[in-house]
């Protein structure tokens, strides 16, 4: 008897297509989900040579890095004071006492300065402000008046509650100095330093307190 071989159907074939479909939309399924993965690892970076995707560009977050690096750094002072954080006063109650305190522009631009105290009715420094070209100081006066302690005893070597603020501005020339420069650039000033009032002995000689006032010197 014959043996009739027996080719399968086209039905056959379509079922082993069936069933082999799932196999391999599950595989581009699982390659697909291992790619977002590996990008979501990167932190939505791309690889050298890949697509790019979105949030790989790096600019803003290295811009904003370096403006949080800047603003830890120490600001670059404009001014050197000598004395730098002090100012010295003879201890005398009720009389009006001075002290002297040199200001250098150290800066390669024109730098306009001010005062400011704590105790303006009993405080005031001649000039009370001033513009420095590059180079150029001046040696001003403080004058406070001293009051009366409480409990009668001589503050020496103490520091008072007074302070002192000098406020620099920088400024584009040689102008004339008026307080409303401040005023119109209020973000641009900086605090340049704040100085405390430490009480001497009148009795013993003080030469940063018997400086006087000079015009301004290179």
């Amino acid at each position: 008897m014959a043996v009739v071989e027996q080719k399968p159907s086209s039905d056959q074939g379509k079922v082993w297509g069936f069933f082999k479909l799932p196999f391999r939309s599950s595989g581009a399924a699982q390659n697909s989900s291992s790619s977002a993965s590996a990008v979501s690892h990167l932190g939505g970076h791309h690889l050298p040579g890949g697509p790019q995707v979105e949030g790989s560009d790096g600019h803003h977050g290295s811009s904003s890095v370096s403006s949080v690096a800047k603003s830890l750094l120490p600001t670059r002072r404009r001014l050197k004071l000598d004395p730098s954080t002090k100012l010295y006063f003879p201890y005398e109650p009720g009389k009006q006492v001075r002290s002297a305190i040199k200001i250098k522009n150290i800066s390669k631009s024109f730098v306009a300065f001010k005062f400011q105290t704590t105790a303006p009715k009993s405080c005031f420094m001649r000039p009370p402000g001033a513009i420095l070209a590059p180079g150029e100081s001046i040696i001003a006066t403080v004058f406070k008046f001293v009051e009366h302690p409480e409990n009668n005893e001589k503050p020496m070597n103490q520091k008072s509650r007074v302070k002192f603020k000098i406020m620099c501005l920088k400024v584009k020339g040689m102008m004339e100095y008026v307080p409303e420069l401040f005023d119109e650039q209020k973000d641009q000033v900086v605090v340049e330093r704040i100085l405390r009032v430490i009480f001497l002995d009148p009795e013993r000689p003080c030469p940063v307190c018997s400086r006087k006032a000079e015009a301004p010197v290179g």
